[in-house]
């Protein structure tokens, strides 16, 4: 069995592709080349796009012995994951870019180049499990509840599992980080990746005005009731449920409750409205069934930290799912992901609307 192994750099894949070396398989390892930082940008960075990171992905793979090499995706990472960013955001929402990374690049360009090359499997760092229980893939949740990345991994399909591979599904970080050191890699005590690769400042506001070569023009805060409050700073600066950063001083904080488009305009509260219980999602992707029949009794998040909350869960369409949730949810905003559960089991999810 050949397996191609997504190498960032980090420890985690990089002990991924220890492991199926002792299972057994041929590997080769990949390095996707997504984004280029500038030189200044790359110092203290905390993503995984860094040409230290491909270096250090290198030297992991010569000392296993593994062919090794970087391929450029950046044409493909910018039209599937960087456009949606800006698109999202553009639309008042709030995307997700991790999700879209893993659905567009690592299982779907990753897998298509390691499948037309005569591998069997890719393998990748991520924290989950994947079983098969009769005629189906299972996605579940990583044994270890603290690394879990379950949620960003809703978008596998049965095709797609079929062809993956995640060891880290029973391990601890610290098991990890002592395997990599047992084997000399120089990377056991890096530290994780946790910006977003392109926007490795944080300032999103920002990197999009530089993309797309435009200021975002300034508007009314208003109420629900469309009362003018004060000025914002263009929509792309603020999500729901924010509450920092809006520049009104009041006895009681203002909350981000709804961003309007078409008016230009930022609608804050004291805090009506930021609760609801029931929430919709398309672009569905369903995992351990391929439709929801009646009503089922689920969890699920609305955010990648949040805890499992329990709810009732109704499919209504091709494309559409509807959850209640037994207590309302804090800031559910559009653009972000629905994911399900039932156990430690992924159903699937999808992007709320």
């Amino acid at each position: 069995m050949k397996a191609m192994i997504a190498m960032s750099g980090g420890v985690d894949s990089s002990v991924a592709a220890y492991l199926m070396k002792e299972k057994g398989y041929e590997c080769a390892g990949v390095n996707m080349h997504l984004y280029s930082l500038d030189e200044e940008m790359q110092e203290g960075c905390r993503s995984c796009c860094t040409l230290r990171d491909a270096d250090d992905a290198l030297r992991v793979a010569l000392s296993m012995g593994m062919p090794f090499e970087v391929k450029n995706y950046q044409e493909e990472f910018r039209e599937t994951v960087m456009e949606r960013f800006v698109s999202t955001y553009r639309n008042g929402a709030t995307p997700n870019p991790c999700i879209d990374c893993n659905r567009y690049m690592k299982f779907e360009k990753l897998l298509d180049y390691a499948l037309s090359r005569g591998y069997d499997t890719i393998a990748t760092g991520h924290y989950a499990r994947i079983e098969k229980e009769g005629d189906r893939y299972l996605l579940k949740k990583a044994v270890n509840p603290e690394k879990d990345q379950s949620y960003v991994l809703f978008r596998l399909t049965q095709e797609q599992l079929a062809h993956t591979v995640f060891p880290l599904g029973a391990l601890k970080k610290e098991e990890v980080r002592r395997i990599a050191e047992e084997q000399g890699f120089g990377n056991a005590q890096k530290k994780e990746s946790q910006d977003i690769c392109f926007v490795p400042d944080g300032d999103y506001a920002h990197f999009i005005e530089e993309y797309c070569k435009e200021k975002w023009p300034e508007g009314d805060f208003t109420d629900r009731e469309g009362k003018v409050l004060g000025r914002h700073k263009g929509i792309i600066r603020y999500t729901i449920g924010q509450r920092k950063g809006l520049g009104l001083p009041a006895e009681e904080p203002w909350y981000v409750t709804g961003i309007d488009v078409k008016e230009n305009r930022v609608i804050l509260s004291h805090g009506e409205g930021l609760f609801t219980d029931t929430v919709y999602a398309e672009d569905i992707n369903l995992i351990s069934l391929p439709r929801i029949e009646g009503e089922m009794r689920v969890t699920a998040r609305i955010r990648y930290r949040q805890k499992e909350q329990p709810a009732t869960l109704v499919q209504e369409g091709e494309d559409r799912l509807k959850v209640v949730f037994d207590e309302p949810q804090r800031a559910v905003t559009k653009g972000q992901s629905l994911v399900i559960y039932q156990g430690d089991t992924v159903l699937g999810g999808g992007a709320i609307i």
